[in-house]
């Protein structure tokens, strides 16, 4: 039995013991399904993915037990990329961050701890995780000064009636073709899989800011190329930061730093490297950054 046939099994049953019109039932959820995911795909999707039930999200302490994470047990879950992206943030006081594509707010709810006096607007289109989010907010205390606004990337940063920030950082998804992977969970396909590519991503991040605004993200490193190239038309004054799994071993993430409108030349910084090879989970500097206790500055 092919995936349509347990679909409409599925819906008949459902329809059959509620009562329910089959077109109710089958109403997709808005769970996020990416584009060009196929029909058939979707369609399976729909059902499947559901919202996470009080059972199936955990409850997480990040930052050295700073920040609550509430998060989904199964699906995408923030982890390491996160929090070296809150702490690139680098913000001074008084100014406005925004990242785009926030999640459950991992990497949104630690840079706000880290920066006490900087508002943050996190933007997320997947309802379920923008609810967690909105959550994790309110768990951590924060609502003063951290927001959660509804919004696609792909539709561009004015679609969200917002004024230009100080600072937007974010961490795309790493594909943009769902055809070179092999399929990921459900629930985590838009955090994988960019619908509009990293060009979407890169053109919301520069009308995000202000002239003068910073820009940072993390990516796979085979992407530095493609980033420059799509940042430079109207971005400069790079700073790139490699992240090495180990100091022998090739750097698999990058950090970027980029100035709208900005013109000093590109500078490579020194590697972090995560692990070392004496049985620590850790380097030292990995650990501090992690725990907050450092700052991964861009002098």
């Amino acid at each position: 039995m092919d995936c349509i046939q347990r679909l409409w099994l599925l819906l008949a049953t459902l329809a059959a013991a509620s009562g329910t019109p089959r077109a109710t039932v089958a109403k997709d959820n808005g769970g996020g399904i990416g584009q060009g995911q196929g029909k058939h795909k979707a369609s399976c999707a729909a059902v499947m993915d559901q919202p996470p039930s009080k059972s199936q999200i955990s409850n997480d302490q990040v930052l050295g037990g700073r920040v609550t994470l509430r998060q989904g047990v199964r699906g995408y879950r923030s982890g390491l990329d996160a929090a070296l992206l809150a702490a690139a943030c680098d913000s001074g006081a008084g100014q406005r961050v925004l990242e785009a594509g926030c999640g459950v707010g991992g990497a949104l709810l630690a840079a706000a701890v880290r920066r006490p006096q900087c508002p943050f607007v996190g933007v997320e289109r997947d309802a379920d995780a923008r609810a967690l989010a909105a959550e994790n907010v309110g768990l951590n205390g924060l609502g003063e000064r951290v927001g959660i606004v509804a919004g696609d990337v792909g539709q561009g940063f004015r679609a969200l009636g917002l004024e230009p920030f100080d600072a937007v950082m974010a961490n795309p998804p790493f594909f943009d073709d769902p055809s070179t992977i092999r399929g990921p969970h459900p629930a985590r396909t838009g955090a994988y899989i960019a619908d509009g590519g990293l060009k979407a991503w890169t053109d919301f991040m520069l009308k995000a800011v202000r002239e003068s605004g910073t820009i940072t993200l993390i990516h796979r490193t085979d992407r530095l190329g493609d980033i420059l190239a799509l940042l430079s038309p109207k971005a400069g004054s790079f700073r790139i930061r490699p992240i090495q799994p180990f100091a022998d071993r090739p750097a698999k993430r990058v950090l970027v730093r980029a100035v709208k409108t900005g013109k000093a030349p590109l500078v490579l910084l020194p590697a972090l490297v995560l692990h070392d090879r004496e049985g620590g989970k850790h380097t030292r500097e990995a650990e501090a950054l992690l725990r907050g206790d450092a700052e991964l500055g861009w002098g």
